[in-house]
Parts: C-alpha cells; sequence; structure tokens
C-alpha cells in the first residue's frame, strides 16, 4: 500500500479492529497509536522516498509475572505481552540489502551476502539483524532485503524487554514475508536468541523473547532448553477490576553488572556441590536435607538464592494454575509470597555496592501503603535497579499513579493491559 493511501486510511479510523487488538478499546488509547503509525509513515517516507509500497509489524514488550530469576537455572517462569510495542514500517525489495532506521538512532545496513559474525558489531543493532538472517539462512530460508523504520515505545532498561520486541520484530518480519509462516512463534524466540548470544554478545536466556513472540500470559518449563515447554493462558485482570502497572523508579543500571552476574554464579555454586550444573538438575528434597552440610562450601547468600529458586519455581507452576482456574485470590497470594522471596531470599531490590539508593524498596513501600489489601505489587524484571510491578484495584489506579508520579516523576508509572498476541502484520 503506497503511503499516502496508508495514511489517510488511519485518519479515517480504518484499522480499527486491528488495532484494538493491540491496545484496548479504548478510543483514548487508540487515537494516539494512529497518530503514532502516521507519525512512522512519514518519517518512513524521509529516509526512503523512492519506496511506495509498505507494510507495518508490530511486536509487544513483556513483563514477568512469576519466576523472578528462575529462568537461568532452567526453571519456570510465568510472563505476559504488554501493549506497550516495537512497529515498523516495511518495504521489501530485492537489493540484497536490509536498511533499518530506528527512530533517535542512526541507520543500520546489513549486506545480506555476508552473514558472519563481525566482532566490531557486538552489542549494535547491526549485530542482532545479521544473526537474525544469518539463523533463518541457516533454516534454508533465501531472505530479500528490505528497508524499515522502527519505532518502539518499550521503556529500555525497564524490565520490558525492548531488545526481545526488536529481536522478534525482525524475525516476524522475515518469518511472514519469506518464510510463510513456517517458523512460527517458538522458532522466532529461539532465532532471537541466537543472535543475541551470538552475535550480540549476550548471553541472554530465552524467557523474554518467547514472551514477545508469543503473546498473552505465558507459562515456560525450561527444563529442556532446547524444546521449553510453552503453554499460554488467558486471564481478564481489566475484567477482574484490576489493571497492571509499572513504575520506573529511575534507578540507574551502571555498575552493576557484578550483581546480576552473582545471581545465577551462586544460584551454579550450590548446583555444582551435587555435581550439577544448574538448579532445576538438583533433587529439591536433597537441597534441604543438605543445607548444614553446604554451609561454609559456598557463601550464606548463595544458599539463601538456591532456596529462593526451589521456593519460586514451584510458584510459577502454581500462578499459572491459579489463572486457569480464574481463582485471582489464591494468585494474589501466591505473588505476595514470591515478592516476599525476592526481597528477603534473592534480595535484588538494591545493589549492597549503592546501600543508600534504595528507589525499589521506597516504592514498594509507597505502594502498599496506598494498595493496604488490595492488589499486590513487587520487583520487577532483574531488580537491583529500575521497575517495580503492581496489580491495582481499577478505583485505586488513578491515586497510586498520582502517588508514583509523585515520588518518582511525571509520566514515571505507566498503566498497561496484557496483549494477548505476540509478533504480527497490522497492515
Amino acid at each position: 500500500m503506497k503511503p499516502f493511501e496508508l495514511i489517510e486510511r488511519l485518519h479515517n479510523r480504518e484499522y480499527t479492529e486491528e488495532l484494538k487488538l493491540l491496545y484496548g478499546a479504548d478510543e483514548k488509547a487508540l487515537y494516539p497509536q494512529r497518530e503514532r503509525y502516521i507519525s512512522a509513515i512519514r518519517h518512513f517516507e524521509e529516509h526512503f522516498p523512492s519506496r511506495d509500497d509498505i507494510h507495518i509489524f508490530s511486536a509487544p514488550g513483556r513483563s514477568e509475572i512469576g519466576g523472578n530469576h528462575t529462568d537461568h537455572q532452567h526453571g519456570c517462569a510465568l510472563a505476559a505481552a504488554v501493549n506497550l510495542d516495537a512497529v515498523a514500517v516495511v518495504a521489501f525489495h530485492d537489493d540484497g540489502v536490509i536498511r533499518l532506521q530506528s527512530e533517535g538512532y542512526g541507520m543500520s545496513v546489513v549486506d545480506l551476502s555476508d552473514l558472519s559474525v563481525h566482532e566490531e558489531e557486538k552489542g549494535s543493532s547491526i549485530a542482532i539483524i545479521r544473526g537474525i538472517v544469518a539463523r533463518f539462512a541457516r533454516m534454508g530460508v533465501k531472505v530479500g532485503g528490505f528497508d524499515a523504520y522502527t519505532i518502539s515505545d518499550v521503556l529500555s532498561g525497564s524490565g520490558l524487554s525492548s531488545s526481545a520486541a526488536f529481536e522478534t520484530l525482525l524475525g516476524t518480519i522475515i518469518d511472514i514475508r519469506y518464510n510463510d509462516c513456517k517458523a512460527g512463534e517458538i522458532e522466532i524466540a529461539k532465532i532471537g536468541q541466537y543472535a543475541e548470544n551470538v552475535y550480540f554478545g549476550k548471553g541472554s536466556g530465552l524467557l523474554d523473547q518467547m514472551v514477545c513472540s508469543v503473546g498473552g500470559f505465558v507459562f515456560i518449563d525450561f527444563n529442556d532448553t532446547e524444546n521449553p515447554r510453552v503453554e499460554k493462558h488467558d486471564f481478564d485482570f481489566e475484567k477482574a477490576g484490576y489493571n497492571l502497572c509499572i513504575t520506573d523508579t529511575k534507578g540507574s543500571h551502571s555498575d552493576l553488572t557484578e550483581d546480576y552476574v552473582a545471581v545465577p554464579a551462586e544460584m551454579k555454586s550450590v548446583a555444582a556441590c551435587f555435581g550439577k550444573e544448574y538448579l532445576r538438575q538438583v533433587d529439591e528434597k536433597e537441597f534441604f536435607k543438605a543445607i548444614p552440610s553446604l554451609h561454609g562450601k559456598v557463601n550464606d547468600r548463595a544458599i539463601l538464592r538456591a532456596i529462593h529458586f526451589f521456593g519460586e519455581n514451584s510458584r510459577a507452576i502454581l500462578e499459572a494454575d491459579a489463572l486457569e482456574r480464574g481463582d485471582i485470590e489464591r494468585f494474589f497470594t501466591l505473588y505476595r509470597q514470591s515478592a516476599a522471596s525476592s526481597a528477603n531470599l534473592l534480595q535484588n531490590l538494591y545493589s549492597t555496592s549503592k546501600p543508600t539508593a534504595q528507589g525499589i524498596p521506597l516504592a514498594l513501600a509507597v505502594s502498599r501503603l496506598v494498595l493496604g489489601e488490595y492488589g499486590a505489587v513487587r520487583v520487577h524484571g532483574g531488580g537491583f535497579a529500575g521497575t517495580i510491578q503492581a496489580f491495582v484495584p481499577v478505583d485505586k489506579t488513578a491515586e497510586y499513579v498520582r502517588r508514583m508520579d509523585a515520588l518518582f516523576g511525571d509520566g514515571s508509572c505507566y498503566v498497561l493491559r496484557i496483549r494477548p498476541v505476540g509478533g504480527i502484520q497490522v497492515v
């Protein structure tokens, strides 16, 4: 479709059903999305003026619900796709190159005749693009070229997985256009992880990509990392009377690498005492029986973090079951137990290297003052700095947002909804 024609159709409120699926039925949410799409199309025209047949794709961010720091130990996790997303305006061609302009960044250009790993590209968007194409090529897919302009409102560094949304977006574009959708949601997630691990140079797990690609509430068992068990669950928190809120506490993630690395390293140190690589391979009963003998072999925090893993792994399974049964009170009971375990056993609310920077504990304390006995709140994502997550009663949401914004600045608190689909072609 020609750019001007698509802009006119968006102005005329066409594609309303497609947008409702992604952003909800409220016109207050749909109007800014139409304007966002129109702006992206116009920016596409500025960068690629010769292209006159465009398509639009979208991939969501995600929010972890249960299973805090379990995936890297091959455990179970529960997460959900959200209505913040990465969007691409795309024109396909046969130039043998991918040109991608992301809002606020420089142009990424990948020659499709060279799909080797480039060490100098690691840590860049170019590396992700090249890695995803390379993985499809290894699957026997002949990937053609395209030009794209991308925008994203998935908060970077917030635990909402902006990088996984970008990877899912690219994988979805290629799978739909050049592979007749044969890869599918789970394989697209694996392709994104491959690109991130091998080409980008980051040793991430598969949780983020899987949830962004599958959409909705997703339970994942990583016991077999090559073939994880994936279950999609449907539960409407809005209909149940709650909003999902994410608050950015504005804490810096700089100099926190040691904190993040220590979590899986300490868990693995406990597993090693049993001759295993990951805690999921350790018999839970044997672990608890062996705690006295572990004391002195590994540090105390490692033992506490292992206790967290076994409890959290079981809770993720039970939380998914509670949602499947529509038992929201049981879900909130488990959710609060998870929050306490992250705080007391996993200990990822703040960095011990920055003991006075406690934005997350402060946000949790104020949240509980506002919520009282209603709803629930916990640290979000990897922790140590960044965001908290809360399920807030609808009638308390306005007050909650006001209190969080007063604490951390206007626009710090985001009211989100669960997005039922993952990567998708919108137009």
